[in-house]
C-alpha cells in the first residue's frame, strides 16, 4: 500500500511492503456545518449556561476584548468574526472599543500574515491595528488577581482584566494533560502569566511519588489536577460568553458552541470526544504517524503523545515531524539535557516550567521514535529518538529492526491525523 503523511505544508509519501496494516486511526466522520452564520446565530440566541441571548451579556458604550488563538491552533473563529464584530456593534459597542488579543501562552506571537489568517482579511483590515499579542514573560502586561486553592498565583494579561465585556474564542480538541483545549485554556495559560503556566501545569506531577499523576489524563477535565486547576484560575477573570468550534478531519466546522463558560465548553468537548477518540481493539507493534502541520517539536509532541498510545510496550514508531521552527521553547533544551525522567521530576519540585512538562513526556516517549524531521541529528538524539532521512528510509529501518528481533509481519497502525486522534485501547 501506499502512504501519504502531511509534512509541514509538503507531504511524504513512500510504499509500505510489510506487516499486518490493522487500519487507519482518524478523526471520526462527521458533517461540516453547510451554514456558518446561521449556525452562529442560532448558538447566541440560545446559549448554553445562560440566560437569554448572549447578546444581552454586552450593552452600549462598554468596552470589549475578544480573545482569539495564536497561529499554532486551527479553529476557523476567522469564519465567524465578521458575524461577531457586527453583533457587538448593533449592541452599541463602537468600533474603537473593540480589540482582539492572541492568547498565545508561551509561544511566540503571530506575523502580520497569521494575524491576518487568524482574523480573517475583513476583520484584520478594520481591527489589525487593535489586535494584540499576549507576551507572559512581560510583567507590564500582566494584573495579580489571586491564588488557586491548589496553590496556583493567578497573573493574567491587564486587557483581559480591564475591559468591561471579555469574550473568549477557540476550538476543543483534546489535550494530554490539559484534558481538553478551548473553553478555559483560552485564558490559563493563553494569557496568563508564565508563573500562572508552570504552576498550573506542575499539577501534572503525582504530589508525593516520582512520577506522573495518573489523574492527569487526555479528555478528562472532572477529577484532572491541571483541568480543575485551569478552571479555578479562568474563574477569576469574568466572561461575558464563549465561541468554541469542533473542525471536522478536513478542518471544517462541524460543531459551534456559545455560552456560558463551563457549560458551552463541556458541550464542544462532548462532540470532540466523540469524534477524536478513537477505540482500538488492539496496539500495533508500530505506528506510522505525522504531527502535521505543527511548526516545532514542543507543539508536534501532542502527536508523538497520541501515537504513543496505539504502540505495544516495546514497539516503534515512525514519527513524521518537520518542526521546521525547532524545538520551540526556550528552555526546552535545557530540559532535555537533564537526560532523564527521574532528573526532570526532581528538577520541576523545585523549578515547576512548562517545557520540563513536555521535556518529561518526550523523554518517555521518543525513544521509541524513529523521526522524519527537519531536526539535525543532534537535537533528534538529545530527544531520545532517532533520525531518519526519508519516509522510505524510516520504513526500512523498522523493517530491519523487526526481522532481526524475528518479527516478521509486524502489526501496524496508520495515523494520519495524530495531533488531533487520541487512540483507546480495549
Amino acid at each position: 500500500m501506499r502512504i501519504e503523511l502531511d509534512y509541514g505544508k509538503d507531504t511524504l509519501a513512500a510504499g509500505l511492503d510489510f506487516g499486518r496494516c490493522l487500519g487507519t486511526i482518524d478523526i471520526g466522520a462527521a458533517e461540516p456545518i453547510a451554514d456558518v452564520n446561521a449556525a452562529f446565530t442560532e448558538a447566541m440566541r440560545h446559549p448554553i449556561g445562560l440566560d437569554g441571548s448572549a447578546w444581552e451579556t454586552v450593552q452600549p458604550g462598554e468596552t470589549v476584548v475578544i480573545v482569539v488563538s495564536d497561529s499554532f491552533r486551527t479553529t476557523r473563529i476567522e469564519q465567524i468574526l465578521p458575524a461577531l464584530v457586527a453583533g457587538l456593534l448593533e449592541r452599541g459597542v463602537r468600533k474603537e472599543d473593540i480589540s482582539f488579543l492572541f492568547s498565545t501562552g508561551t509561544h511566540r506571537g503571530p506575523t502580520e500574515d497569521e494575524a491576518r489568517g487568524i482574523l480573517g482579511a475583513e476583520v484584520y483590515a478594520e481591527y489589525g491595528t487593535r489586535a494584540y499579542s499576549h507576551d507572559p514573560f512581560d510583567d507590564s502586561q500582566l494584573v495579580s488577581l489571586g491564588t488557586t486553592p491548589s496553590g496556583t498565583p493567578v497573573r493574567v494579561n491587564r486587557r483581559a482584566v480591564e475591559c468591561d465585556r471579555l469574550i473568549l474564542t477557540g476550538t476543543a480538541v483534546l489535550h494530554y494533560f490539559g484534558g481538553f483545549g478551548g473553553g478555559r485554556k483560552s485564558l490559563v495559560p493563553g494569557i496568563a502569566g508564565v508563573e500562572t503556566i508552570a504552576a498550573n501545569h506542575a499539577r501534572n506531577l503525582h504530589p508525593t511519588l516520582n512520577q506522573l499523576n495518573p489523574a492527569v489524563r487526555i479528555g478528562t477535565l472532572a477529577g484532572n489536577p491541571v483541568a480543575e486547576d485551569m478552571l479555578a484560575a479562568a474563574k477569576f477573570c469574568p466572561v461575558a460568553f464563549i465561541v468554541n468550534t469542533v473542525l471536522d478531519r478536513q478542518g471544517a466546522i462541524a460543531g459551534l458552541f456559545a455560552g456560558e463558560m463551563e457549560s458551552a465548553h463541556q458541550a464542544a468537548c462532548d462532540l470532540a470526544a466523540r469524534l477524536f477518540c478513537v477505540p482500538i481493539a488492539e496496539q500495533a507493534d508500530l505506528v506510522i504517524a505525522t504531527a502535521g502541520k505543527a511548526k516545532n517539536f514542543i507543539q508536534s509532541h501532542k502527536a508523538l503523545f497520541n501515537a504513543y498510545q496505539a504502540m505495544k510496550p516495546g514497539g516503534r514508531m515512525i514519527f513524521a515531524a518537520r518542526a521546521e521552527e525547532g524545538y520551540g521553547g526556550n528552555k526546552f533544551k535545557q530540559w532535555l539535557s537533564l537526560g532523564t525522567q527521574d532528573a526532570v521530576i526532581a528538577e520541576l519540585r523545585k523549578n515547576a516550567e512548562i517545557n520540563g512538562q513536555t521535556a518529561l513526556s518526550t523523554l518517555e516517549k521518543s525513544p521509541s521514535a524513529i523521526m522524519v524531521t527537519d531536526l539535525s541529528a543532534d537535537e533528534v538524539a538529545l530527544l531520545g529518538a532517532c533520525k531518519a532521512d526519508s519516509l522510505e528510509a524510516a520504513l526500512a529501518q523498522a523493517r530491519e529492526e523487526f526481522a532481526a528481533a524475528g518479527n516478521h509481519e509486524p502489526t501496524i497502525w496508520l495515523m494520519p491525523s495524530a495531533p488531533y486522534t487520541v487512540p483507546m485501547p480495549a
